[in-house]
């Protein structure tokens, strides 16, 4: 445990300093577009492609690690939706909760976190996983967003709207030309690959302490009460109920005769443990969903998420750990 924390408490520690300066107002509150723009829009493209290009073809194209996590992803959603239905939620914010309860952290966190846990293997199932919730589970929850009109267009425009932004996303595309490099085995040249380097080892610390800044943020924004139980079991759904169904797939798939690799396996559990995407803030706010409770998932999952993480990772991360 204590190696495990040697290496999950650096993460966790960069995010608390960005909490603190931005509490503290040594970072101005205008300055976090500006950051969270320097890591999508440049650093975390570059890591996405070098991890992508530098991983073999077969582990970024694993059709098991596929229907594993996608079966997960839409179980999550489909629990969570319910629950939030019978409860009398409104399908806008039963939709967009489980968003945030179905998709972790994986650009802004799993990536730099995962990989220095289990080794340069784990990107595969990773990236995988990230492509998945980005494109799939996104467009499904801002689909079920639309049911009730609680917009003012229909499910089709929403869902183009949506298709739109994740196509000015440079993520998913820095994911593709990752992996059309690694099937061609295409280098860059030096002088650039030095450039996507530099910028790739920039993406893991200034993401993490954005990461901070933007929970500061939302927790300085008082407007919106939120009573504990609207937000809570979300969080807690996120950190457990998420895992333990990738666990338990993982263990289907195994008995149907369809085995993940042991490190894929404890990789994509280990994602599913991630706190709460960041971004889904954003999203829920564009589709005028209740920001407020969104935000507070974000914030409840990241502070729980370093120790139940890292319980998460003494039980399925440590042989991986172990062999690095």
């Amino acid at each position: 445990m204590l190696a495990i924390l040697a290496t999950t408490f650096p993460f966790f520690a960069l995010i608390l300093c960005g909490y603190l300066a931005t509490r503290r107002g040594m970072l101005p509150l205008a300055a976090i577009p500006g950051l969270n723009g320097f890591v999508l829009f440049f650093a975390l493209p570059c890591m996405l492609y070098r991890f992508g290009a530098r991983t073999p073809i077969h582990q970024l194209l694993d059709a098991r690690v596929t229907g594993v996590y996608l079966a997960c992803a839409l179980l999550m959603v489909g629990v969570t939706v319910l629950a939030s239905r019978r409860s009398g939620t409104s399908w806008n914010d039963a939709a967009f909760g489980a968003l945030v309860a179905a998709f972790p952290n994986t650009g802004f966190m799993g990536v730099p976190l995962l990989t220095a846990l289990l080794g340069a293997a784990a990107a595969g199932p990773v990236i995988q996983a990230m492509a998945i919730d980005m494109v799939l589970t996104t467009s499904l929850c801002v689909a079920l967003s639309r049911l009730d009109g609680a917009g003012a267009h229909g499910v089709a425009v929403a869902l183009r709207r949506a298709l739109r932004g994740m196509a000015g996303n440079p993520m998913p595309w820095s994911i593709v030309l990752g992996v059309l490099a690694s099937a061609a085995g295409f280098v860059l040249p030096r002088p650039l690959d030095q450039t996507v380097g530099l910028l790739s080892d920039a993406a893991s610390p200034v993401a993490l302490f954005t990461i901070g800044a933007v929970l500061a943020r939302s927790g300085m924004d008082r407007a919106e009460h939120t009573p504990w139980r609207g937000y809570v079991p979300l969080a807690l759904a996120k950190l457990l109920l998420h895992p333990l169904l990738v666990l338990a797939a993982g263990a289907i798939a195994r008995l149907l005769g369809m085995p993940l690799d042991p490190l894929a396996l404890s990789a994509l559990v280990l994602v599913a443990a991630l706190p709460s995407a960041s971004n889904v803030s954003m999203l829920a706010e564009r589709f005028g969903a209740h920001n407020g409770r969104i935000a507070r998932v974000i914030l409840v999952s990241t502070v729980l998420a370093f120790v139940s993480f890292s319980a998460a990772v003494a039980l399925v991360g440590a042989p991986g750990i172990a062999s690095k």
